[in-house]
């Protein structure tokens, strides 16, 4: 039989009970760098400057037309979408510059102290101007499992690379690589789900620098190899194995899948991988109008987008409001569950999200990936997308400590909150969904659930 394979980005002190730890120089056959040395954008730099302010959208985030029938042949979607800015300067090859400012001068792209003061994980600043801000969210413990598809043989020290930037703490021993099935994914060409595979572990580390983060890697994009990857997971947080937990076992954290899928008939049989005692579920809302699985499923917290809006001369922080791309409506074929009563509109029908944050790419995050991403080779990128929202949201639930039994008590907090202005802060403008459809407001609404973070109460 086999067993998942445990890597770590150095040399971590044991194995897990059934697999084999390997040194992320094992897992790459060469040694990788974890100072300021990795390999520099090549062609990267050139076709920013020729496409001044373009916006890319992987290929792996475009949902395909046609999709499988089966948890096995059915392809899930990333959700990254990236901005690159004219005016590009080749800071993004040099090493950090320095420690805790933004890796280029001259934006107002986010960073994970912007991310902080914005929705008041430290005490807030005037404007939240990225460019001026060192203070980093604290806190967190026990683990954050981020599930991917194939491998990223640079995830360790690039997870490493991004920390030293902005100046957050990092250990070796806080990041460990799990494989599905023992054996080393393959790469995925594009670069697509390398660059996902980035967002995630940087995203949740920063908002939870003191949690242990599992990146488990899939054999493939199938719904099916990244179930078998969620009860993985799952595992690794209820009792730090990947293989089956004893019974009792106590551990508690996150399981965080900025992936999705269409939905499709029969979904509702695959709820219960959501359900492993002491760990909340967290998924992507989707890029895309409409609604996407698993985030449909009443056993995940839904994560959808917003906008956020700078004063373009100064960077000061005005406000947020939806993003029209980010996915939400009522579900297909999952029931309205309990912590859904009483919200109009719903008819009977699982509505997402459940909250939101920052997902425009245009107003996106500053993601280290030194990896080749389709044809630009590696770097910084300014990355958006509800692939940003959804490990954000697990280091959030995660630092706010009160590890629930389940994510539909984690969900019934949130909802019981939704009225809390010093809990949540409800978007009020902006429209998204089918046709623009759906308009923001209220304490719920199909662009952006229940609102976006105040602190890390009613979390």
């Amino acid at each position: 039989m086999k067993h998942p394979v445990v890597a770590g980005l150095l040399l971590v002190g044991c194995a897990l009970s059934g697999s084999v730890l390997l040194t992320a120089q094992e897992t790459v056959g060469k040694s990788p760098t974890v100072s300021n040395n990795l390999p520099p954008p090549t062609t990267s730099l050139s076709l920013v400057r020729a496409n001044p302010g373009t916006l890319v959208v992987p290929k792996s985030s475009v949902p395909a037309t046609t999709n499988g029938t089966t948890v096995k042949t059915i392809q899930a979607n990333t959700n990254t979408q990236i901005f690159l800015p004219a005016r590009w300067k080749p800071e993004t090859a040099e090493p950090p510059r320095p420690a805790e400012a933004p890796p280029s001068p001259g934006y107002f792209y986010e960073t994970p102290a912007s991310f902080a003061c914005i929705y008041s994980l430290i005490t807030p600043v005037a404007g939240c101007n990225p460019n001026s801000l060192t203070k980093n969210p604290t806190g967190g413990k026990n683990a954050i499992a981020i599930v991917d598809a194939y491998d990223d043989p640079w995830a360790g020290p690039d997870l490493a690379y991004f920390s030293a930037q902005f100046g957050i703490p990092f250990s070796a021993e806080q990041f460990q690589v799990v494989y599905e099935d023992g054996e080393e994914p393959e790469i995925d060409n594009t670069g697509d789900w390398e660059l996902e595979e980035s967002t995630d572990i940087e995203m949740a580390h920063a908002m939870a620098p003191g949690a242990t983060i599992y990146l488990v890697e899939a054999q493939s994009s199938s719904t099916s190899d990244l179930l078998t990857s969620v009860q993985i997971a799952s595992n690794l947080i209820s009792c730090g194995s990947p293989t089956s937990c004893p019974s009792g076992s106590k551990g508690v954290g996150e399981v965080s899948m900025s992936w999705d899928s269409l939905e499709f008939e029969g979904e509702t049989e695959y709820d219960s991988y959501f359900t492993t005692p002491g760990v909340v579920y967290v998924a992507s809302s989707g890029d895309n109008p409409g609604t996407s699985w698993p985030c449909v499923s009443p056993n995940v917290v839904c994560a959808g987008g917003t906008t956020i809006r700078r004063n373009p001369t100064t960077g000061a922080y005005i406000e947020q409001r939806t993003w029209e791309l980010g996915g939400g409506g009522a579900s297909l074929y999952e029931k309205t569950p309990s912590y859904q009563v009483g919200i109009a509109g719903l008819d009977g029908a699982r509505g997402v999200p459940d909250v939101s944050l920052d997902s425009n790419p245009l107003s996106g995050m500053w993601i280290w990936d030194s990896n080749y991403f389709e044809e630009m080779g590696g770097g910084w990128f300014i990355v958006g997308g509800t692939s940003l929202a959804t490990p954000t949201w697990a280091g959030i639930i995660n630092v706010a400590g009160k590890f629930y039994a389940n994510s539909a008590a984690e969900l019934s907090e949130i909802y019981t909150r939704r009225t809390v202005s010093t809990d949540y802060t409800n978007i009020l403008l902006g429209d998204c969904g089918p046709y623009f459809g759906y308009l923001a407001g209220g304490t719920w609404n199909p662009c952006t659930g229940v609102g976006t973070p105040v602190g890390h109460s009613g979390k």
